[in-house]
């Protein structure tokens, strides 16, 4: 079941990336709770993505890309950005969630600006890697 792992990351990262954009439509509409309870199962749901995906990558090490060579420079203007941005999307996630929960709304917002669209990518372009990797 080489594939197991992998795959179950790329449905993490939907699945996140859909609470995600649910999320922001919650607050849009001034629904907190049903916000919060979406940002807080994202973030569950990515948690769980790292999880996964550490234990695959410690038993399988690093994946070649193995498509067309024609799509290689694609493939690696995915990865790159998102390996990257994948980095600093933990400690803004957690620092956004927690100035959230706190209350502390203004801090929050602002930093929300951020983390948003940089989370959003890391998920979409993780399964856009995956079915590079893994579908061609």
């Amino acid at each position: 079941m080489p594939l197991a792992l992998p795959t179950l990351n790329a449905i993490l990262n939907s699945i996140a990336a859909v609470l995600l954009v649910t999320g922001f439509f919650f607050i849009k509409r001034k629904k907190i709770a049903q916000h919060r309870a979406c940002m807080v199962a994202a973030f569950l749901v990515s948690t769980a993505f790292l999880v996964s995906y550490v234990i695959h990558h410690v038993r399988v090490g690093s994946v070649p890309f193995k498509g067309p060579a024609a799509l290689r420079p694609v493939y690696f203007a995915i990865l790159i950005p998102h390996v990257l941005l994948a980095i600093t999307v933990v400690p803004l996630a957690l620092t956004t969630i927690y100035r959230g929960l706190k209350g502390n709304v203004v801090k929050h917002r602002a930093l929300a600006r951020v983390t948003f669209p940089i989370w959003l990518f890391v998920s979409v372009s993780g399964v856009v890697v995956y079915l590079m990797l893994y579908q061609m």
